[in-house]
């Protein structure tokens, strides 16, 4: 089975091309649905008070916006989020993968390169656009965010130059289908 990943910074149009390889019958894994599933985990929970402690409960339940801030704070809780994080969703992308029956799958994340998962993956599809375009496109799905906060997030992820370099294939997706 070809495992193919699909990424690309905010913005650029990754979950539009990712509806078009469902229509060409390769099954799409959605990484962010399945990390978001993971905060309702009992499993999960308990990894995060062994990690963190139980500053960011409110008694047994998670307060995801002192968690926010403290990963977004500090890069090395970050990074331990991250290392609870990425195998549980890659293991529930093997489970899935396996019960697809398909010669191809694909996963669609932002941050493959990022989280260095790429080497579970046959090929590596980044999904390009301009920064006007992104920043259109994030404007019209979140019309409460301001450019600068905008461009805070786009600036918080790799380049899109890095991003395309690390690439087996790009798709350029300028405008708007």
């Amino acid at each position: 089975m070809e495992k193919i990943a699909l990424t690309g910074g905010i913005g650029t149009g990754k979950t539009f091309i990712s509806k078009q390889f469902i229509q060409q019958g390769i099954p799409v894994f959605y990484a962010d649905d399945e990390a978001k599933k993971l905060y309702d985990s009992p499993q999960f929970l308990t990894l995060l008070r062994k990690s963190f402690g139980d500053a960011i409960f409110d008694g047994e339940v998670l307060n995801t916006k002192k968690l926010s801030s403290l990963v977004f704070n500090d890069g090395n809780a970050l990074k331990k989020l991250e290392a609870i994080i990425h195998p549980l969703v890659m293991d529930a992308f093997e489970a899935w993968a396996r019960a697809q029956g398909s010669d191809k799958v694909m996963m669609e994340s932002a941050i493959i390169f990022e989280a260095h998962l790429a080497h579970y993956f046959d090929k590596v599809i980044v999904v390009n656009a301009s920064l006007p375009v992104r920043i259109r496109r994030i404007k019209q799905r979140n019309p409460e965010m301001s450019e600068t906060e905008i461009l805070a997030r786009i600036n918080a992820q790799m380049s899109q130059e890095e991003k395309c370099r690390l690439a087996d294939e790009v798709i350029e997706h300028d405008i708007d289908l």
